[in-house]
């Protein structure tokens, strides 16, 4: 597949936040429903994710009723056996296609990571579109991260013919098809930090006041 060079607008964008995970570090339970600030990871993420697409969906397995205060629809994985995010995108693609027909775009972020830039969906766009590749991933100082990725609707039956053969791997296979990278720096903090294990909570305290520190 070859994208155009034309970046669309985050208008043509679903957003799904990966929280299908079993947060085996944190001790179990829903990472993105853990608190920072009063708040919790979800409420910090969404505040920044909002603007930046079209819908907005969840990821999750198991009793939806957990996410009920959010207003947004959860969807599961449509493969069994927790294969992991690229199941997830799959799902969200698969959702994209069915619900809303008129995004052609799904970006996905994940449910511990509360401070996403506020022009990330754009930017993975315009990178994609600079490189003519169909597929783009946020990077800061140099480190990847696969999760938070712009992917094509189109792409959903190649992505599921290769879970079904056992890929689990995102960068391996985003690198089959092209795949652009976003940079951001880590200063004053790095906007992909993600709250893995509880003694990441802390941390997550410092950055918020780094973030909403009117300097910043």
């Amino acid at each position: 597949m070859r994208a155009d060079t034309v970046a669309p607008q985050a208008g043509g964008t679903l957003a799904v936040v990966l929280a299908g995970g079993l947060a085996r570090r944190m001790g179990g339970g829903d990472k993105p429903l853990r608190t920072v600030g009063g708040r919790s990871l979800l409420d910090h993420l969404l505040d920044r994710l909002r603007p930046q697409a079209a819908a907005i969906v969840i990821n999750a397995n198991g009793d939806p009723a957990r996410f009920a205060a959010y207003g947004l629809e959860v969807i599961a994985d449509t493969l069994p056996g927790h294969p992991g995010p690229l199941a997830g995108i799959l799902a969200a693609l698969d959702h994209a296609a069915a619900a809303h027909p008129a995004l052609p775009w799904v970006v996905s972020v994940t449910g511990d990571a509360p401070f996403i830039p506020s022009d990330l969906v754009a930017r993975l766009h315009a990178s994609r579109a600079a490189e003519a590749v169909p597929l783009a991933c946020a990077r800061s100082a140099g480190q990847a991260h696969p999760p938070i990725g712009l992917w094509p609707v189109a792409l959903r039956g190649a992505l599921r013919a290769a879970l079904l053969e056992g890929e689990r791997k995102i960068d391996r296979w985003t690198a089959r098809h092209g795949c652009a990278h976003a940079d951001w720096p880590a200063e004053p903090f790095d906007p992909f930090f993600n709250a893995n294990a509880p003694e990441d909570l802390a941390e997550a305290e410092r950055i918020l006041r780094l973030a909403t520190a009117p300097s910043t």
